[in-house]
């Protein structure tokens, strides 16, 4: 999958080129820069939290449309069904990005996961309608952070990796202030957690429930009851969109041949990887890849008409 520096490339054009891989990023949006985030679907291997400051924002969740304004924070973690599909033309936001593996091997990662599922798990709608107060008091960390990025600064990396985790500190807190009872008992909720972070790191060898249940010392019907119940989806659902995101990316990005992916990816054949991506993209591994040419050869002529 994309890294949060290809990503930043893709969103932003070649002059985001970095002297070292970034781990955190974040920038002010516009209509156009966020609706130019649809390139990545299926392909980021990156968190992303995006703050809406004016006006408005739509997006699409596992089929179902939200509409964002002014202080709702919605945030994504890599795997999540989610799509822009419009935005004011006085839409202003500003977004915090996070490398995935960073993210997931820094001490503060289970805030990380939380932060992100949390209004999915307790509110049940991707997003968190913040207070005056709080939406301003995270919008002052993201700017601090864009304050390092573009100013000199001798130690810009451990400040932004403070900052990402104080981010995260000030929104779990916010979040839980934001409810008065927990949906789910706290067993349950780490249970959730702690299967999402497993899927991140081996989706792609571990394709069966029995993988997942085992690492977390439960039964795979107990996970199943536990996945669904929480986020109305199936441990399944969860694998093959990690899966997708993986094989889009192989297509968009190498000259890897279909079988080759195939055999990356551990499908027994390459009918049967073909059987798997037409049935989640509706088109064919060949297919996919031709459009998605196509469309970067467009991209890159209007970059530079």
């Amino acid at each position: 999958m994309y890294s949060l520096s290809e990503g930043l490339r893709i969103l932003i054009g070649e002059e985001a080129l970095f002297e070292e891989e970034p781990k955190v990023y974040c920038t002010e949006t516009t209509p156009s820069l966020t609706l130019r985030a649809n390139l990545l679907q299926d392909t980021m291997a990156f968190y992303t939290f995006t703050l809406v400051r004016r006006g408005w924002l739509t997006i699409d969740y596992n089929n179902q449309k939200f509409t964002l304004t002014k202080n709702d924070l919605y945030p994504y973690a890599p795997g999540m069904p989610l799509r822009i599909i419009a935005a004011s033309p006085n839409y202003r936001g500003i977004c915090l990005l996070a490398d995935e593996t960073f993210t997931l091997r820094s001490s503060n990662m289970h805030n990380a996961i939380r932060a992100a599922y949390f209004p999915l798990v307790e509110l049940t709608e991707p997003k968190l309608q913040l207070n005056s107060d709080d939406a301003a008091h995270l919008s002052d960390l993201m700017q601090l952070a864009i304050h390092y990025l573009t100013a000199p600064h001798p130690q810009r990396d451990e400040s932004l990796r403070l900052l990402y985790n104080l981010f995260l500190n000030d929104l779990t807190a916010t979040q839980e202030r934001s409810i008065s009872q927990h949906r789910f008992p706290k067993r349950v909720e780490e249970i959730y957690l702690d299967f999402l972070r497993l899927l991140s790191q081996n989706y792609a060898e571990h394709r069966d429930i029995a993988f997942y249940a085992a690492e977390l010392s439960i039964t795979t019907t107990y996970l199943s009851r536990i996945v669904r119940q929480v986020s109305s989806r199936t441990v399944m659902e969860y694998i093959d969109q990690m899966l997708l995101m993986e094989a889009s990316w192989l297509l968009q990005t190498t000259t890897l041949s279909v079988s080759q992916i195939a055999d990356r990816l551990h499908f027994a054949e390459t009918a049967s990887f073909a059987r798997f991506f037409r049935r989640m993209k509706g088109c064919t591994p060949k297919e996919y890849r031709n459009i998605h040419a196509a469309t970067n050869l467009y991209d890159n002529r209007i970059a530079t008409d």
